[in-house]
């Protein structure tokens, strides 16, 4: 009995220290709780969105490899033929080698030289494939990728070198063609290496430079040579994407012109190897968005990323490329400057008017009709200035020329700004500017395409004096002169001639229907160091749904990077017919391509779409290339195909042909 109250008086004594260790179990409990940071997190929220992706991809490649073609003819019916398909059964065989000119960024380059940062990278792609590099060193990837800022050529100890072969442009990463269907399609009807080329370069250097380091224009003209010499003495028939179509131009200069500047082949050599060039999505003309990329690294999506995520892109978090840094390299690609605008306020607009004046993003060509036959009006609406490239202000923008007071910004004096001394290891030519450069830059307000060159020449000097000893941008007022003999006006088709070859065909083929830039509402940036003073005021849009002005972005009728004015004018008016630019009267043929986006996910990117890069794998196109690759001319295609005000504002250009 002593013993049983013993244990009970003990167990009695130890009950106040459980219910203590009972009351600091909430306390313990919460302290470890707050031991959970955000790093936590973050590593939770990576490692499911991991497991999710590999548990994705994993019942991915389970499926049969026809169930998704099975679900898209089960939603949308049975898909069409592939043109090179349907063109076999029609008994057509290839005829003409083909050759591709890629354009800007689409094909890809390789290390053969670099710093130690770079070892184990000898000839891994730097720039396309799968950018391994990028993430896992991007400053060392950011230094080689860069060129020389005095030169334009490569820095010491770095050797950047354009991929060869088909594989150069076939698809730009994994999973993502831009040739690889139309090569496939042509390979249906007989086509293989030996009558398809890729005539890949360093899209980086100024077109004269190619030739200059790689011989890359030599190289084009003896495989030309070799194919037309090999195929029954059939000319080629050349296909020029994007800033491939200025780089072709260039070429067809060059290739006639004497040596040394020229390639030495003689007045008639692209009458003896050319049937016909069928430039895709040409910036012919320039385009805006050059323009947004050269002066302050954006274009209209990031643009509004800035908008959505304030400060993260002008950060250097983790040594990730931001925009000084994307700044910082893409200034020193001088083929960028080969898209800037081009024939100044005659082409593209003044502070009043502009041909595309009457756009509006829902009248298409059929609207229009049905408009007309209903005998309704056109609905009144707000005056848009598309000649005003940029405009500080969404006020300036829509002001009349009248009340806007322009303080003129050449020659003014920069001034200095000490504290952007530190930012020797982001350099832009903005560190140069001072406060007193960035006022005058604002007071402006306005900018047409005529102020463009000497709005860039003011904010980037270094840069554009390289940029003018190899491109140039006005309209020649006498093609005789011989000063045009010159190189830097070889890719400018309003300061240069056509080969005399009248039998070859030139094509404009570019898509429409899809919102594209051509002009910019700014407004001067918080300034801290190292920053690009100016962006994209995200908060300048028109709350009528039918208007053009969304994100500080003026949009018109395009392909979603080359406006139509650009794609199409030279076809439409400047090389039609006979005229000073055109003098043999070789023909040439507008071919539109309405955009329609895919009918689900399924599809992809489409078979019909217009867009800038997803056109190469529109069918409709593939089927022109293919039937002209075949043997068929520009009338037996059906000659112009227009969905457009191409030829309506081509004839409101006031110039002399």
């Amino acid at each position: 009995m002593s013993l049983l109250r013993r244990r009970r008086r003990g167990g009695q004594d130890h009950e106040p220290g459980k219910a203590e260790e009972e009351e600091k179990k909430p306390e313990q409990r919460r302290a470890e709780k707050k031991k959970w940071s955000c790093l936590d997190s973050c590593c939770w929220f990576i490692g499911c969105v991991c497991v999710a992706w590999w548990m994705l991809l994993f019942l991915y490649n389970l499926m049969p490899s026809s169930f998704p073609q099975y679900v898209t003819e089960a939603i949308t019916g049975p898909p069409p033929d592939p043109p090179g398909l349907k063109l076999r059964k029609e008994g057509l065989a290839a005829k003409h080698p083909v050759v591709f000119v890629p354009g800007i960024v689409t094909a890809g380059l390789e290390l053969w030289e670099g710093h130690q940062c770079a070892q184990g990278l000898f000839r891994k792609r730097l720039w396309g494939g799968t950018f391994g590099s990028v993430y896992k060193r991007p400053l060392c990837w950011e230094e080689h990728m860069s060129l020389d800022n005095e030169t334009g050529l490569d820095p010491p100890g770095v050797r950047v070198r354009p991929v060869t072969g088909l594989v150069a442009a076939d698809y730009f990463a994994p999973g993502y063609f831009v040739w690889a269907v139309l090569i496939e399609n042509l390979a249906q009807i007989g086509y293989e290496e030996k009558t398809m080329y890729m005539a890949s370069y360093d899209w980086r250097l100024s077109f004269q430079n190619t030739e200059v380091r790689d011989q890359s224009l030599s190289r084009i003209k003896s495989n030309i040579e070799l194919m037309v010499s090999t195929n029954g003495g059939n000319k080629a028939v050349i296909i020029p994407h994007s800033m491939g179509v200025l780089y072709f131009l260039h070429f067809m200069k060059w290739v006639e012109a004497p040596a040394p500047m020229g390639g030495g082949g003689g007045p008639d050599w692209c009458a003896k190897h050319i049937k016909a060039v069928m430039n895709i999505g040409g910036p012919l003309l320039g385009v805006p968005k050059a323009v947004s990329g050269l002066f302050s690294a954006e274009a209209k999506d990031i643009a509004v990323a800035r908008a959505i995520a304030p400060g993260v892109l002008d950060q250097d978090l983790f040594h990730i490329q931001t925009l000084q840094h994307l700044m910082k390299m893409t200034r020193t690609w001088d083929s960028t400057m080969s898209m800037i605008p081009k024939g100044g306020d005659t082409i593209w607009g003044d502070l009043d008017s502009s041909p595309e004046d009457d756009y509006l993003p829902s009248k298409r060509r059929q609207n229009a009709t049905d408009e007309a036959k209903d005998g309704s009006s056109e609905p009144k609406r707000k005056r848009m200035h598309y000649g005003r490239i940029i405009s500080f202000g969404k006020d300036i923008a829509e002001a009349d020329s009248s009340e806007i007071n322009r303080v003129n910004f050449r020659g003014a004096v920069k001034g200095r700004n000490v504290a952007n001394d530190t930012c020797v290891d982001v350099w832009t030519e903005y560190q140069e500017m001072g406060f007193g450069g960035i006022k005058a830059v604002t007071e402006y307000k306005a900018y047409t395409a005529g102020d463009l060159v000497d709005l860039l020449s003011f904010v980037a000097p270094k840069m554009m004096a390289r940029g003018s000893a190899h491109f140039s941008y006005g309209i020649a007022d006498d093609l005789d002169d011989p000063k045009y003999l010159h190189y830097k006006y070889w890719s400018n088709p309003l300061e240069t001639r056509l080969p005399n070859a009248p039998d070859m065909e030139i094509f404009a083929m570019y898509g429409v229907g899809i919102l594209t830039e051509r002009a910019y509402v700014y407004t001067e940036a918080p300034w801290a160091e190292c920053q690009i003073p100016f962006r994209i005021d995200t908060s300048a849009s028109e709350e009528e749904e039918d208007m053009c002005l969304k994100d500080g972005v003026l949009s018109v009728e395009g392909d979603e990077t080359v406006p139509v004015l650009s794609a199409g004018f030279m076809s439409a008016k400047g090389w039609r017919g006979v005229t000073r630019f055109n003098p043999s009267g070789m023909k040439n043929f507008v071919r539109e391509y309405e955009h329609a986006p895919p009918a689900n996910f399924l599809e992809g990117r489409g078979t019909q779409s217009g867009a800038h890069v997803d056109i190469m794998g529109n069918f409709a196109l593939i089927e022109d290339i293919m039937r002209v690759a075949a043997g068929a001319t520009g009338d037996e295609l059906g000659g112009d195909r227009v969905y457009s005000d191409i030829f309506e504002w081509s004839q409101k250009i006031k110039l002399k042909l």
